[in-house]
């Protein structure tokens, strides 16, 4: 771990960009950008047009470490390169931007009002290949759809499970348990969820670190006691189906938040703009996910 790239991401001001549908979400992205099924007959030519649009984003000037601190990628991405360079290297050595990998395999069905991760039986190797391509910590992702006090603690301890295994790998992980913005108990599941990541956070060595990557809480500031914990380097929030103005009004209300935002950054890009459209769509987005995470209210 790059002891610039910590300091970047624990103080400094921006937000990350999240690059990293993979699988199933992968077809969604594409359709959103103006890409429809027909344009691609295998998986190969469909992870060959998300790696075009990925790369027409982070080649954009729009898209610099002047706002943006961190991009997350889908290990595919990381596995491919950008004018010449592996991924992680160009977003380093060209952008200025720290690059983090995303390393779940999906979720498993719900159970108990929660979906926890798939197993990820190949967890050493990716963790060995991501020292490899320099990456600097990776994201995983379990959801939370009820206020089930025996599911969330199955997620957190799942989350911290393997967050322990990403850093005696010498990696930074970014702890995701999504609570479902649709869900009728979101307020009760967050003061739920707060507490159980508290109890874990508490038992961590000093020397371990963590990210928290959250849904934007029903009730403002509900995360200042994760965000303030010595053990924790920075808690991001997801956008979660809100709009980019509805996620950014909200983001504004919680001090010390900032956005990891996928959708609502590339809501406005299509792949049939030109150039100078596709870089001012993306310029507007950036800045207004960028005010959104460094002006409060």
């Amino acid at each position: 771990m790059q002891a610039n790239q910590l300091e970047k991401i624990r103080n400094g001001k921006g937000f990350i960009a999240a690059l990293d549908q993979s699988g199933g979400s992968t077809p969604k992205a594409l359709a959103g950008y103006g890409v429809s099924e027909d344009a691609y007959s295998n998986e190969d030519e469909m992870f060959d047009l998300v790696h075009e649009m990925r790369t027409r984003i982070i080649t954009s000037p729009a898209f610099d470490s002047t706002r943006i601190l961190g991009a997350i990628l889908f290990e595919q991405t990381m596995d491919r390169e950008i004018e010449g360079k592996y991924t992680a290297d160009y977003l380093a050595d060209e952008k200025g931007i720290v690059p983090f990998l995303k390393v779940d395999k999906g979720l498993a069905e719900a159970s108990n009002g929660v979906q926890l991760m798939k197993p990820i039986h190949d967890l050493d190797e990716t963790l060995k290949r991501a020292n490899e391509r320099n990456i600097f910590g990776t994201k995983m992702r379990s959801v939370i759809k009820e206020a089930n006090p025996e599911g969330i603690k199955a997620v957190v301890e799942q989350q911290f499970e393997i967050g322990k295994q990403i850093i005696e790998a010498g990696l930074v992980p970014i702890i995701e348990p999504e609570v479902d913005i649709h869900s009728n108990e979101k307020e009760k599941s967050e003061q739920i969820l707060k507490n159980e990541i508290l109890g874990h956070l508490n038992k961590l060595d000093e020397q371990d670190n963590v990210m928290l990557k959250l849904s934007i809480p029903t009730v403002a500031n509900t995360y200042k006691e994760l965000i303030d914990h010595p053990r924790v380097v920075r808690v991001v929030a997801l956008s979660g189906g809100y709009s980019r103005d509805e996620a950014n009004e909200k983001l504004k209300e919680n001090d010390g938040l900032i956005a990891s935002f996928s959708r609502a950054l590339s809501a406005d890009l299509n792949v049939n703009q030109t150039d100078e459209e596709f870089n001012a769509a993306l310029q507007d987005s950036v800045e207004s996910i960028y005010d959104a995470s460094v002006n409060k209210k």
